[in-house]
């Protein structure tokens, strides 16, 4: 179901790639969501949870990892964090 959310969302241009990218939109509260990989360094996913919880957006792990994340949305690059916009 994440999955298929995901991908409607990349199509639909109405996503963020990258950690720093992600952190910018949620202190503007720019998101409806966060989505971080599984294996996400747990800096990253504090730094992303704290965020959030200021912003009072949602946060879903992805259950595999972020090379799967990337392969998900069609990029030749791992991702680790990513941001759907509201």
């Amino acid at each position: 179901m994440i999955e298929k959310e995901i991908k409607e969302n990349v199509k639909k241009n109405n996503v963020i790639f990258g950690y720093k990218e992600v952190i910018k939109a949620l202190k503007c509260s720019k998101l409806e969501k966060v989505i971080i990989a599984s294996n996400a360094p747990e800096r990253v996913k504090k730094d992303v949870e704290y965020n959030s919880r200021i912003s009072g957006t949602k946060v879903e792990i992805f259950d595999k990892t972020n090379k799967d994340l990337g392969i998900l949305c069609g990029k030749p690059f791992s991702v680790s964090v990513l941001g759907i916009k509201r």
